[in-house]
């Protein structure tokens, strides 16, 4: 689990498209540096997020750590157009003693989205984004989170009918994330809010009745209320 608050920016220093080590898993991996400042507390098997995308350390020296990539991974985000010196949003996961600053980010990656426009607003910038998958439209609102690169923003604008959503970037968030450097026709991880799904999923058990043989969390919970208050009377 993450925050979205993106801790540093590190460097692309290695990407092996066949790593045969025993760190690399005979899969792709990737070596990242610049980052020495996170690894202090770090371990092998930590979890780690890298543009928003949960990947576990296999390899770790005071500066530099390596993480395995899935082809599943590979498919779904923007790890795979990386290349050598690539700059990278990294977070740690959260202990107890995180600040929440953020919000809840799992790291699970929905889809990628097309920079479309990125437009000036006083020292600030606009970014309209179009998600390959436009059902995860549906869960961006207006006010609400998403994840983009790992970095938790507020959407400021939806039109589900054009298929795209708008975030802005203040001056101070450009400068620590990597989406600061990014213009039109560039890709972003994009990890929409999972309170939304989770809500969505409730409903539709409420109004499908029962799911899995169950009876709806929604229906319960009304049942349950319904049931107290007749016995209140």
């Amino acid at each position: 689990m993450f925050t979205g608050i993106v801790e540093t920016i590190g460097t692309v220093s290695a990407l092996e498209t066949h790593d045969a080590t025993s760190s690399g898993g005979g899969g792709t991996s990737l070596t990242i540096s610049d980052c020495a400042d996170i690894l202090t507390d770090a371990h092998l098997g930590d979890s780690i997020s890298i543009n928003g995308t949960c990947l576990t350390i296999t390899a770790l020296t005071p500066s530099t750590f390596k993480v395995g990539i899935s082809p599943e991974t590979l498919r779904r985000t923007n790890l795979s157009s990386l290349t050598a010196s690539s700059p990278l949003n990294l977070e740690r996961a959260v202990s107890a003693s995180t600040r929440m600053g953020g919000h809840f980010v799992q790291g699970h990656v929905d889809t990628v989205a097309s920079i479309v426009a990125k437009t000036p607003d006083g020292n600030a910038f606009t970014y309209r984004l179009q998600p390959r998958d436009k059902a995860v439209l549906k869960y961006v609102v207006e006010k609400g989170y998403v994840t983009l690169d790992g970095a938790s923003l507020t959407v400021t604008r939806v039109e589900d009918g054009e298929g795209w959503f708008e975030v802005m970037l203040i001056a101070y968030t450009q400068e620590r994330v990597v989406m600061g450097e990014k213009g039109v026709g560039a890709e972003v991880n994009v990890e929409v809010d999972m309170v939304g799904k989770y809500v969505e999923k409730s409903v539709r058990g409420y109004f499908e009745g029962r799911e899995g043989g169950e009876i709806g969390v929604l229906e319960k919970m009304v049942g349950r209320i319904v049931e107290e208050r007749l016995k209140g009377r």
